[in-house]
Formats: structure tokens, sequence, C-alpha cells
């Protein structure tokens, strides 16, 4: 039985490819979608690089036919555009609201006797079609369980001689189920180790349990785990995730200097970009050159290099770390750059950090990924509960999709971060807020 799907304008803003998810059914853009795409396309945030790819897709549909008995799209399925009815559905709607025309074409083709469902991220807008007894789902095809996320370790219980081997020779043989690149906590009787799984060889690994970078080591399990992953230079995409204060940025940072400016440099430059979600207006808003107007963005990251080439130069204090900041930019081991200036580029050879993560759609952590060249490392970091983007959540952005996705690869690790260093009342608050 062909269904069809009438979508929302956030969905095709969320994802462009949104368009050819629903196999060989009927897809549906209201008219008034495109007039709101047109309104994106101009901005030069995300939203207007997801409009303007759209509207790129639905100009080559509407020339195969998608204005009148439909335009045959790449997977099979059929698309249309339609106007709004004339019929208003009910009349305590607006019909003045852009999103009530939306839903009101779904409760029309419905009335007409077709299995339809409106699609939007917008829970409101769902709530309504269903009120009008139109089926309603969010977009659902890059969804995740955050509550079932993959944690990037596991306890496993072993017996004592079984760890005497693994000391002894760094590695044992193992026929248990895991995943590539998961980290272990060995329990014995008495005895424990750490270790890390190797799919292709099916051994187990010891952790090196002596870690340190820029004068910082791990605190807890979890954060040696991570830094293990941040020092392995096979390991070529990394996600951190967890609330505040549990190390994220702070640990990748110490790493990524370490691996380009420690003693034995293995990356040319560090880069560390964040996506600018304001709570206000965005970066062009602010006051001075792009330069200047990042810096405001970007003061948590300075803040953790300050703190990191404080802790290595000790006695020189904070403000010799931000004459080293300074000299860092000055001589390109570092850049600091907004997610939006990164599309596009070809990033070979560079230690790349991407920052609050979990504000980024999984659409365009692809992008950002796709950019790494030979040579290159990507670190995300985020923590999924604490989100500002309209129409993402724990379960639906790009950090939690990527971690889940890509979870059992060889040159990808991940590690779940549960446990607030930053201090007794930060620890308090994420635990009580």
């Amino acid at each position: 039985m062909i269904k069809t799907f009438v979508l929302d304008t956030n969905v095709l803003l969320h994802n462009p490819n949104a368009l050819y998810s629903f196999a060989e059914h009927m897809v549906v853009i209201p008219f008034i979608v495109i007039e709101e795409l047109d309104k994106f396309k101009s901005s030069p945030d995300k939203k207007g690089v997801h409009a303007r790819q759209t509207l790129r897709e639905l100009d080559q549909l509407y020339k195969k036919g998608a204005l009148k008995a439909g335009a045959k799209m790449k997977n099979g399925g059929t698309l249309r555009i339609l106007f709004s009815p004339k019929e208003v559905p009910h009349p305590d709607l607006d019909w003045s609201r852009n999103d009530n025309h939306i839903i009101g074409i779904a409760w029309k083709l419905q009335k007409e006797g077709q299995t339809v469902f409106f699609i939007s991220k917008d829970i409101n807008a769902r709530i309504k079609a269903e009120v009008l007894g139109v089926a309603s789902e969010d977009y659902e095809k890059q969804l995740v369980e955050y509550d079932q996320l993959y944690k990037g370790w596991r306890e496993l219980f072993l017996t004592d001689a079984q760890i005497d081997s693994l000391y002894k020779d760094h590695e044992l043989e193992t026929n248990e189920i895991l995943n590539e690149n998961e980290y272990l906590l060995l329990k014995g009787e008495k005895k424990t180790a750490l270790a890390q799984y190797d799919l292709e060889k099916k051994r187990l690994f010891l952790v090196n349990g002596n870690l340190e970078a820029m004068g910082l080591r791990p605190l807890n399990l979890e954060q040696r785990f991570a830094f293990d992953l941040l020092l392995n230079d096979d390991i070529k995409l990394v996600s951190l995730i967890g609330q505040a204060g549990t190390g994220k940025t702070l640990l990748a940072l110490a790493c990524a200097l370490h691996k380009v400016i420690g003693n034995k440099p293995r990356y040319q430059k560090l880069l560390v970009a964040r996506p600018v979600v304001p709570l206000g207006k965005d970066i062009g808003y602010l006051p001075g050159t792009k330069d200047e107007k990042l810096r405001f963005w970007m003061q948590p990251v300075f803040d953790n290099l300050g703190f990191l080439l404080q802790k290595e130069d000790g006695e020189r204090g904070f403000g010799k770390a931000k004459e080293r900041i300074e000299s860092l930019l000055e001589s390109d081991l570092l850049e600091v750059e907004a997610i939006t200036y990164i599309r596009g580029r070809s990033i070979p050879n560079q230690f790349i950090i991407i920052d609050e993560a979990q504000n980024l759609t999984p659409h365009e952590i692809k992008t950002i990924v796709s950019r790494a060249g030979k040579g290159t490392k990507i670190v995300l970091t985020g923590d999924p509960e604490q989100i500002d983007t309209p129409y993402l959540d724990a379960n639906s952005n790009g950090l939690s999709y990527t971690a889940e996705r890509f979870k059992g690869q060889r040159l990808v690790g991940h590690m779940f971060l549960s446990k607030s260093e930053r201090s007794e009342i930060a620890s308090l608050a994420a635990e009580l807020l």
C-alpha cells in the first residue's frame, strides 16, 4: 500500500536528503514550504545551506512534473508539490499561520482517502495534526535512543590467571563478543586490569596506565580510556559525550596540544571549531572583524587552553599562557574557527576538535567529517542533554547519531564520560539541576 508523507519545513532544514527517506511512497511538499525555504536560502548559517540544497533538489524534480502527476525520485518514490486547500479543516485553526496550511494539506489528502502521515520536528505542529485526526511522526531516520547509547566500555569478569597472563604478554585472546576499540575493566577475584579490544585479532590489549599530556593526567576510569583514544594515531575519529565538568574539551585539547607542539609532533596544526548557536543574535551582530567576533564564541576554548598552558608553564603564570596562545595563533599551529567556515575545505594532517557538537545535525557532522584529509584526526565533544538548537534533541543530534552509527568501526572510538571532575558544586549541579 502506497503511503503519503507530508513534510514540514523544519524536516528539510534538518536534513535536505529527507526527500529520499520514504522508499517507494508518495512525498508531498506543500507550496508554502517552498516559500519558507526561500526565506532561509540567503542565510549564511546551516539553515541557509540546507535550504539551498533542498531547493536545488526540488528544482530538478519540478522539471520532471512534481506539480502535476508527480515526479519519480531516485529512490523509487514520487514527489508532489501541492497548494494549500481552500477549505479550513477546523474553525479554531488560525489560517494565517504557515504551519496550519501545511497540516491542512495533510488533512485534505487524508479526507480524499489516502493513508497520510504528517512529518515534522515541531512537537506543537504534530499535536495539532493529531487533534485533527492526522497521524503525525517525528523525522526518525536519524534518531537513536540516547538512554541506550553506546558507552564505549564495559566490565568483564576473568580469572586472576587470565589477568596475570594479560599483564605478562600485554595481550590476551578472547571469545567474548565485543565492539571494535571497546574498552574493558577486567575484574578477577583479587585482580583488575584495563584493556582494549581488537576485533580483527580477537584479542584484548593492555591499556597503558601512565598517560599524560600537557601536564594533565586522567582522574577516573573513563578519562583514562578517553586519553588512550585521543593519543592513539590509528583512531581517526573520536566522540566524547558527557555532562558539564566531565573533562571532554579539556582532555581533547590537552592531547591535541601534545600531538601538535609536544616533543614528537604528529600533526601540523590544531583546528578547534564550534557551531555558532547563540541564545540571542548570531555572530553577525557582534562588533569587529571575524576573528574578533569569534573570540566571544571561542572563549571557553581559550579558557581551557590558558589553563593547560599555565599548568605546563608552572610558575610562569597565566600571563605567559596568554602570550603562548597568541604565539600559537600567529605561527599557524593553532586555528579557531566557526563551523560555518569549515564547509568546502579539505583539511589534511591536522588534529581537529569540534566542540559543542550536540548542536549539529547528522547531516552537518557528515559534512564536517568528510572534510578530513589524509593524516587528520577528528574529535567530537558535547553534551546531548544541553542542546540550544531548535528541533534537535538528545536522540536526534549529530553527536549521538555519530557515536551510535560508527560503533564497531576500526578507525573510530567513543567514550561516554559520566563523572564530573570540575568541582563539587559543578558535580552537584549536573546531578540535580
